[in-house]
């Protein structure tokens, strides 16, 4: 214990004494927070729309202005055919048209079917899947308003009730995945440069030529890390609610006890990566190779019941995914320690088998 001390001692006095990295430590869990959320949003707002009205009636006029004020669409251009607004669509301004036909407002006031026509452009598919899926409901909605004046009730009438994530923010599904995103970039970025960069300095063999244990040299090089690690976590959650007014609503302990193993986890894969190294910047690239297959294979953008069979696969052996998972139980759905126990387990599994590695890949003897 003696020696751990003062061995992270050492380490403290290292990292402190590099300015770049307490400004990078302190100043990106911030910026990565206060940014990354609202450009990483599956959202769509002003949707070029062109309209084609050949009913010009007080109808066709109520079913714009509801369109419009949606705030989901802007108007682009008001057509007077349908291939002028084609046109629009083909010159890239505008993304959707819709085509009222003659006799709407007569159709809806005698309760008689009447078809609107819209076209998509699918270039871009998802924007394209959520224009249409936006301006069926707004349809939806003025149809049933205009059957209840008429009293002529519908069929059916769905109404929806969200749990969870009640006012359907995408930020609030986005920033816990963005807090683990943080912690994890620095994790393994600082933890594989560290070992790599007393090799270039020449202070690693001054460690191999004392009687400091591989397991010992890992834990004190381990140790600085994972208390930056929760500094950071801490960090985000902070700026999470100073920004976005985001609390857990659960028990923010469960964030920290699943933080304390996933950090120890992923600080050993990051030694690991320093081990092999001979360079900080292979280190760095290595790390950034893993991180970005982590990343996109961790269900923060794309789910992971959307992905491929073989992706999903894949999936159960990364780290990032679990603590993706349980940020967002804990933050929208209250979850408590037994509901993230499964991925807690999982988790150690990493725990064990990265840190071992990163023991068995030091070598005390340099050649």
């Amino acid at each position: 214990m003696r020696t751990l001390k003062y061995l992270l001692k050492k380490e403290f006095l290292q990292i402190f004494r590099n300015k770049f990295m307490v400004r990078l430590i302190l100043g990106l869990p911030v910026i990565q927070i206060a940014i990354l959320p609202w450009a990483a949003t599956f959202d769509q707002k002003d949707i070029s729309l062109c309209m084609v009205d050949n009913d010009k009636s007080v109808y066709s006029v109520q079913l714009r202005e509801k369109v419009l004020s949606s705030g989901f669409f802007k108007l682009s251009s008001y057509s007077s055919t349908f291939g002028e607004a084609l046109e629009k669509v083909e010159l890239g301004d505008a993304d959707l048209i819709l085509e009222i036909p003659p006799n709407f407002e007569k159709k809806c006031v005698n309760g008689l079917p009447s078809e609107l026509m819209l076209s998509i452009d699918a270039l871009n598919g998802q924007k394209a899947g959520l224009g249409l899926s936006y301006m069926t409901q707004i349809i939806n909605d003025f149809t049933a308003s205009k059957s209840n004046l008429n009293s002529v009730q519908p069929a059916v009438m769905v109404k929806p009730y969200y749990k969870y994530n009640v006012k359907m923010e995408y930020r609030n599904f986005m920033v816990p995945g963005v807090i683990v995103i943080l912690i994890s970039i620095l994790g393994a970025l600082l933890s594989a440069m560290n070992i790599v960069r007393e090799k270039e300095t020449g202070t690693i063999e001054q460690i191999n030529v004392t009687p400091v244990s591989r397991s010992t040299f890992i834990l004190a090089k381990l140790i600085p890390f994972w208390v930056i690690g929760m500094v950071n976590l801490t960090i985000g959650m902070l700026v999470a609610f100073l920004i976005y007014g985001l609390l857990p609503a659960g028990y923010v302990v469960n964030i920290y006890i699943f933080a304390f193993f996933y950090l120890i986890a992923f600080t050993g894969f990051g030694l690991m990566i320093s081990n092999f190294a001979k360079s900080q910047q292979q280190a760095i690239f290595v790390a950034i190779f893993f991180l970005i297959i982590f990343i996109l294979l961790g269900g923060l953008f794309t789910p992971i019941s959307s992905m491929p069979d073989w992706a999903q696969t894949v999936t159960i052996f990364n780290p990032l995914r679990y603590f993706i998972e349980v940020m967002r139980l804990v933050y929208l759905k209250g979850s408590g320690f037994t509901d993230i126990l499964p991925q807690l387990l999982k988790t150690g599994v990493f725990l064990i088998m990265f840190n071992l590695l990163a023991v068995i890949s030091y070598k005390k003897i340099t050649k």
